[in-house]
């Protein structure tokens, strides 16, 4: 049952990924058929992201009167109907007005499955699986050029995801029996009677919030203005930038695969520096001249992408208690998101002022952020471990 249930967890996650990087593709097109400026890609993804900071801070909420499996069938058909509203979008009002349960729909889901799998399942099943969102993240923007190539409209992408969608949530209305079997209501409720100042307060708990702002922030950074970044300033084709930008989410979802048998050797924190520096050769080869390096260049930061977040999540219980590990999962998802809603439409709208060159800088800036704070985490954690002689994680209930 156990396996059977992480199958659907990874379908799940699979879903979730293919929306997430099918608007930085498919702004070019859209920015041309509506008459847009450059920044008008950030409006709709603060939208989206504001929508999953409410959703992720009512998760412990949520799961306590809904259970993880309703809640997240319930989340998926609401992004299944915003892919579809997208689909029939013809201004730039309508777009905006669908991102909304866009977002609460992909905000609750998220918290709601990386706590599961945080608490019930092993390190390699957490990086596993968001390799599993980067398998659909990867497909997301090869499916929009393809529709796009073959239609020229960019709405029949969002339509063709918006089945799959539904599709999912068929499976995930028969996998309910599934979720009662496994779902720990008792973590759950002893964790939302906790609240959320005082879980602000537990130390280290700063720095968290803010190496989860800044990643994230990076990461939709990246993907969001890739495409826009080759067109513009490489003067690559919108076609082409839309299909190379999946080379951003294949190097995410390629190191996620690897990462989780290399948790098997390595701590969380060793594969977390491993991938901040992977992310600053890719920058770096951002700076260089040539298509080619630009291509390398984010299939680096892709790759390097691909430790942290798992890792930083999957650890949340062992930093801060496993009673605290879902109202905490929501908290550290509303930072996330809160980079991701300030970020993106920030350098956008710089961009639009000056020029896309500034990327490369922008994505430096955030590296640095995230770095210093997940490095004064480590130093709290250790202190606090070596104080009480203990943090060691509770296993796993499944390996």
């Amino acid at each position: 049952m156990a396996i059977l249930l992480l199958l659907v967890i990874y379908l799940a996650f699979i879903s979730l990924g293919l929306p997430d990087s099918m608007l930085g593709a498919a702004w070019p097109l859209m920015q041309s058929e509506m008459g847009l400026p450059l920044e008008g890609a950030g409006l709709v993804s603060m939208i989206v992201t504001a929508g999953t900071i409410v959703s992720s801070l009512m998760t412990g909420w949520l799961i306590k009167k809904m259970g993880t499996g309703k809640l997240t069938t319930v989340s998926v058909l609401t992004t299944a109907l915003a892919l579809l509203g997208y689909s029939f979008t013809t201004n730039y009002l309508w777009l905006c007005l669908m991102a909304v349960p866009m977002g609460v729909g992909a905000g609750a889901v998220d918290a709601a499955l990386n706590d599961f799998v945080a608490r019930n399942y092993s390190s390699r099943h957490m990086s596993w699986l968001h390799a599993f969102w980067g398998v659909g993240a990867t497909a997301g923007p090869l499916l929009m050029a393809w529709m796009i190539s073959l239609s020229g409209r960019w709405q029949n992408g969002y339509r063709l995801v918006s089945f799959v969608q539904f599709g999912l949530v068929v499976v995930l209305v028969l996998s309910l029996p599934l979720w009662k079997k496994s779902d720990h209501a008792a973590v759950v409720e002893k964790a939302a009677e906790r609240g959320n100042g005082s879980l602000l307060k537990i130390p280290g708990m700063a720095p968290n919030l803010i190496a989860f702002f800044s990643y994230c922030a990076l990461e939709l950074t990246a993907g969001l203005w890739f495409a826009s970044y080759l067109v513009q300033v490489r003067g690559v084709s919108a076609e082409t930038a839309s299909a190379w930008a999946a080379s951003y989410y294949f190097g995410i979802m390629l190191g996620r695969m690897v990462n989780g048998f290399l948790s098997m050797r390595f701590p969380s924190k060793t594969l977390i520096r491993a991938g901040q520096t992977s992310i600053l050769l890719g920058i770096v080869m951002l700076f260089l001249p040539g298509n080619f390096f630009s291509l390398v260049g984010l299939l680096l930061v892709g790759m390097g992408c691909a430790p942290i977040y798992p890792s930083m999540l999957h650890e949340t219980p062992a930093r801060f208690g496993e009673e605290n590990s879902t109202r905490l999962m929501g908290i550290q998802m509303a930072a996330a998101y809160v980079g991701l809603t300030v970020a993106p439409p920030l350098v956008g709208l710089i961009a639009g002022r000056w020029s896309l060159r500034i990327f490369p800088f922008a994505l430096l800036i955030l590296l640095m952020m995230m770095v210093l704070s997940s490095e004064r985490v480590n130093r709290v954690v250790a202190g606090r471990e070596k104080g009480t002689g203990s943090g060691k994680q509770q296993p796993p209930l499944f390996a």
